[in-house]
């Protein structure tokens, strides 16, 4: 049996990075899901790529397509510290039409079968494929040495999730032996765990293969008509039929928190309901997922910037913040904020509420605003005492309105408003700043 160490070596990364994330709404309208902020300083793709890093995986490929400018601009920024000499690299993949003219990437296997001249360049003994638009914290190399004990050329991890939101994911059910015995991708009636009717054991997109076998598959499902070249959809349930997946249970990889060990943390944050909610965890007293534990973590692109500022407006008033994350080279001017989020670089100025909110990059709330569970894209500039998330027909109307009550607000919207509204802005162009910095 190899040790840790040794599986680690032996293993390729392959992050699948492409996907749009078309349930973020407006959020991705400029930048694939991946690279969506999260968490008061990351961007989604960092916990992949830190639990890379964390488990001892140095050579890793990032596949990219959807508008990965933003994308491939941090991971430049903040992954180039890996050194090439000693067999560790970020490989940069984007869709560039490789096998052939008429396609890019059109599934996630084919993403892989695409590259796969690349990954065979560097031998690896095992690939192991993950999605890189979850919020988890794993050791990898626990999941490459669980591979191994079961024997099968494949390995799928999987965790219990709710049978009312299982359906946007692959479900399987297991032996005792945790060999898959069925796998269907997104069914509109997900199986339940025997014994626990309201969940269902899924997929968490992550795969692990026997390298030379995983050439194999990719091969014979690129001339296989009618395949949607997709893991999930193709790939996993055929191998299933055949009895080569084992299933590997997250709770014997996952990284827990110091303060809860019986939390096992896993986050699909797809939709902005969900996304919101994950980032309120972070503002929370106890939070699920512990981004504060040195020993596993969270590596991104750090944007140097001076800290926090928490000064009083001009009639004395001071800063309140109860339950909130503050992130490097914002201002907060006289202001009150609770159970928020803000990240590096914003301005508060005087007399705003803030409350259950997300505050992306570089964005301005003038004075006298008030928020309430409100997500800003990054540089957004709000108008002087504009109100939001206390009036859903009128938030509904103006900006984009969740399910669940989350209000989100991005630029192009603000400036239709002010086609359509604009008294809303009377004065604005006289005391808005001058321009938003290009990181």
């Amino acid at each position: 049996m190899e040790n840790a160490r040794d599986a680690a070596k032996q293993t390729m990364a392959l992050v699948l990075a492409g996907g749009r994330g078309s349930r973020l709404k407006m959020l991705t309208d400029n930048r694939a899901k991946p690279a969506v902020y999260f968490g008061g300083k990351y961007r989604i793709i960092d916990f992949a790529l830190s639990n890379c890093v964390n488990s001892g995986i140095n050579r890793i490929g990032v596949v990219t397509q959807y508008k990965s400018h933003s994308l491939l601009r941090h991971l430049q920024s903040g992954w180039s510290f890996l050194r090439n000499q000693f067999n560790e690299f970020i490989d940069l993949l984007p869709a560039q039409q490789r096998v052939d003219e008429e396609h890019w990437y059109q599934g996630t296997a084919d993403a892989v079968y695409q590259n796969i001249d690349i990954i065979k360049d560097h031998h690896p003994k095992y690939v192991l494929v993950l999605c890189g638009d979850h919020i988890y914290k794993m050791d990898y190399a626990a999941l490459v040495l669980d591979h191994i004990r079961m024997g099968s050329p494949v390995t799928v991890a999987c965790i219990p999730v709710e049978r009312s939101k299982a359906s946007a994911l692959g479900v399987m059910k297991i032996n005792e032996d945790n060999l898959i015995t069925e796998f269907v991708e997104k069914p509109k009636d997900p199986a339940a765990m025997p014994g626990n009717p309201n969940m269902s054991l899924a997929s968490m997109g992550i795969y692990v293969f026997d390298a030379d076998f995983l050439y194999q598959v990719l091969d014979k499902d690129a001339v296989t008509e009618g395949s949607h070249r997709d893991f999930g959809m193709d790939i996993i349930p055929a191998l299933v039929r055949e009895k080569l997946v084992h299933a590997h249970d997250f709770s014997k990889s996952c990284i827990r928190n110091r303060g809860n060990k019986s939390i096992v943390y896993w986050r699909d944050v797809g939709t902005i309901d969900a996304y919101w909610e994950a980032n309120m965890d972070i503002a929370s007293v106890q939070p699920q997922l512990d981004v504060y534990d040195n020993n596993w973590p969270i590596w991104t692109a750090t944007v140097q910037q001076p800290p926090a500022k928490y000064v009083q407006d001009i009639n004395g008033t001071s800063s309140i913040v109860r339950n909130s994350v503050c992130s490097a080279g914002c201002i907060i001017s006289g202001s009150s904020i609770n159970q928020s989020l803000l990240f590096n670089c914003v301005r508060l100025h005087s007399n705003c509420f803030i409350s259950e909110s997300v505050i992306l990059p570089f964005c301005i709330i003038h004075r006298g605003c008030r928020l309430t569970k409100v997500i800003l894209d990054r540089g957004v500039e709000l108008p002087r005492g504009l109100i939001i998330g206390e009036n859903a027909e009128v938030d509904a109307r103006r900006f984009y309105r969740s399910e669940g009550g989350v209000t989100l607000v991005t630029r192009q919207m603000l400036e239709n408003l002010r086609k359509t509204e604009p008294a809303i802005f009377e004065d604005f162009d006289n005391y808005r700043a001058p321009f938003i910095p290009s990181y």
